[in-house]
């Protein structure tokens, strides 16, 4: 049990996803105060240290509160004009209580499409990155305006578990208006305890989750589905109460609060086995003795001056196996240039890549991140 919540503690990255009940006071508008408050937390956690990506719900409930609306529409149109309408409020509420603390905020909006996509997923990757290295809080939510069915994300549970995947975050916050997750309803089970820590990978979960509120998508349900995605690359979850006074500072302390789901595995091995098993290799990099050992032994990225040869038909962001002069595969991994630029510089230092291309992307042709030994 403590060793999970010390994980709290010493951890350097969250993604804090805070749902539409608690963003809008149960559909009433949005909850300026309450905004207020989680800021203060968020601008705190940073003055320690912590990074945080915040996922927020509320843009499709603040649009309902604008237009007048007591029910949630079932058209997706109807949803998507709710979203443009109140995305304009939320942004905004963020944006100026961020700025009492002299803190910059960046407004993301994703479609599963952009994580799905390699080239998208690495784009996104490095845009939310180099926001958190420059001090910014990203702002996600799901860009409700354009999504489909096909490509929604359904709900911001599962949209800040795959964040969590992005930036390989140490956990994920998931606030809610519940407790946390209980054996039961406690709605309607008044035996029903609360969970301190479970397995994220624990089937029994499932039975003891519930549906979603009116407001929402998502529900207990979500939020356990979320923490077997989140624990992929190695983050644990928690799911806590919202209304909890300073929950986000509390949780922090490592207090005994909510529900704590721990994946199986570490961050690293969780990530790179999820690389190494669901993406397909459509092309081949073949290394020389000094790059392979320094992918071997020293945990070192792909740069293109250790590179032979380049063969198959990839795009950036693709999946391509790396291999030694003999053929044997070293290693797989997430490639940073299509094939035709990762042709052009192969052998070269990084140094030339602009002035070889006319543009600089990344210096590295494989990142060490994206790359899991054989």
């Amino acid at each position: 049990m403590a060793v999970g919540r010390d994980k709290l503690k010493r951890s350097k990255r969250w993604v804090v996803k805070i749902g539409s009940a608690l963003l809008t006071n149960d559909g009433q508008g949005l909850d300026l105060q309450a905004i207020s408050r989680w800021v203060d937390q968020i601008a705190a956690l940073k003055a320690s240290g912590l990074e945080v990506v915040l996922v927020s719900s509320g843009s499709v409930a603040e649009g309902m509160s604008r237009l007048g609306w007591n029910s949630r529409p079932h058209e997706i149109y109807k949803l998507q004009a709710a979203a443009a309408v109140g995305q304009m409020g939320l942004v905004q509420a963020y944006e100026a209580n961020f700025r009492r603390h002299e803190t910059h905020t960046a407004q993301i909006l994703l479609t599963h499409e952009d994580h799905s996509n390699r080239k998208r997923y690495l784009n996104a990757q490095a845009t939310l990155r180099t926001l958190l290295d420059m001090g910014v809080v990203p702002v996600v939510n799901e860009n409700d305006t354009v999504v489909t069915k096909e490509i929604r994300f359904g709900d911001n549970d599962t949209l800040g578990a795959l964040v969590a995947n992005l930036v390989q975050a140490d956990a994920l916050i998931l606030l809610t208006d519940q407790q946390g997750l209980f054996t039961a309803d406690p709605r309607h089970d008044p035996d029903a305890e609360l969970i301190s820590e479970a397995r994220a990978g624990d089937e029994a979960l499932a039975a003891m989750a519930g549906g979603g509120g009116k407001l929402g998508r998502g529900g207990m349900a979500t939020k356990v589905r979320a923490a077997k995605l989140a624990a992929r690359s190695g983050a644990v979850t928690m799911i806590a109460s919202g209304r909890e006074e300073d929950v986000l500072l509390r949780l922090r302390d490592a207090e005994q609060l909510g529900t704590l789901l721990v994946p199986e595995k570490g961050p690293m091995v969780a990530r790179k086995q999820w690389i190494a098993g669901h993406l397909q290799a459509r092309g081949n990099l073949v290394l020389d003795e000094g790059a392979v050992r320094a992918l071997r032994e020293r945990g070192k990225s792909l740069l293109p001056a250790g590179v032979r040869s380049v063969s198959g038909d990839f795009s950036r962001g693709e999946m391509v196996i790396l291999s030694d002069e003999l053929g044997r595969i070293v290693a797989r991994g997430l490639v940073n240039y299509g094939v035709e630029d990762a042709g052009k510089i192969i052998g070269r230092p990084s140094g030339e890549i602009e002035s070889v291309l006319g543009f600089m992307g990344e210096e590295e042709l494989v990142h060490r991140d994206n790359l899991v030994l054989a």
